[in-house]
């Protein structure tokens, strides 16, 4: 999972984990813009400033043109992947980035793959409490 996604911030990165994710043996991959709610907006907005001043305007600009000219968008089937040129950008992305790396195959016959599983080693006893 590739998330939170933001914009001029961290989106060029999600080629680079797809990959290491796909490397790592991983079929499947999705991801999340960045979500705003009421109780976070403020103090995301603060971290910005602090640390990234110089593009603080730009990563609210391009949130807001992601979520319908707003900072938070709370609609169902809108709230994850956002609307707009610049969130259809980053599906592209994702999905290109996807299906080049082998990932999200549909399958719905797949049966679970036990061998991705391995049982954790023993280093000794196990502790007790008291």
């Amino acid at each position: 999972m590739f998330a939170p996604v933001i914009p001029a911030l961290n989106d060029d990165e999600m080629e680079n984990v797809l990959e290491a994710t796909a490397d790592a043996g991983a079929e499947t991959a999705g991801y999340v813009l960045l979500r705003l709610p009421l109780e976070i907006r403020d103090l995301f907005r603060e971290w910005l400033e602090a640390n990234v001043p110089d593009r603080a305007k730009h990563v609210m600009s391009l949130v807001r043109s992601m979520r319908g000219g707003k900072d938070y968008d709370s609609h169902w089937h809108t709230r994850m992947k956002g609307t707009g040129p610049y969130a259809e950008m980053i599906a592209r992305r994702f999905h290109l980035a996807a299906r080049r790396l082998g990932l999200n195959k549909e399958s719905r016959d797949r049966e679970l793959d036990l061998s991705k599983f391995r049982k954790p080693v023993q280093t000794g006893h196990q502790l007790a409490l008291l």
